[in-house]
């Protein structure tokens, strides 16, 4: 059943029970503090926040953004106890909507090459694999 799925933007007291999803999602990584990443996106693009709750609690995330010329998604997470009722898949499209009303033409996202199970999830919702070389910088905090 997807119809117990409310999605809405990120508020301030979904701070702790985001992280822990992300967390049990396996999303956190030791160089990214998502704290700081949520401090981030609440000062740029908040409304691009999105948080699906069941019940009231976050189930499911996503983090998009639009430069102007490429939106981007990040922090798709789904509960490992929610998976498989198309709530990725209902918050993808919400962010998408928001994108496109935006005029974004492309969305782009990354993901970890070994993470096979994710790589086909996007293919399913019509992602394909560009051919190009993703390279970052981490730039040193202020």
């Amino acid at each position: 059943m997807t119809s117990a799925l409310h999605i809405r933007r990120y508020q301030p007291t979904d701070a702790d029970p985001v992280v822990e999803l992300w967390q049990r999602c396996e999303l956190v990584v030791p160089w990214n503090d998502p704290h700081e990443d949520i401090a981030r996106k609440s000062s740029v693009q908040p409304e691009l926040f999105l948080v699906g709750t069941v019940a009231g609690l976050p189930v499911a995330t996503v983090m998009a953004g639009f430069d102007g010329h490429r939106g981007w998604l990040n922090y798709l997470a789904v509960s490992p106890d929610h998976r498989g009722r198309s709530f990725g898949r209902r918050i993808v499209q919400a962010a998408e909507e928001r994108l496109a009303a935006l005029g974004c033409p492309k969305i782009n996202l990354q993901i970890r090459a070994s993470n096979h199970a994710v790589v086909d999830f996007y293919r399913r919702l019509g992602y394909g694999v560009d051919e190009v070389v993703s390279m970052g910088k981490r730039m040193p905090t202020p």
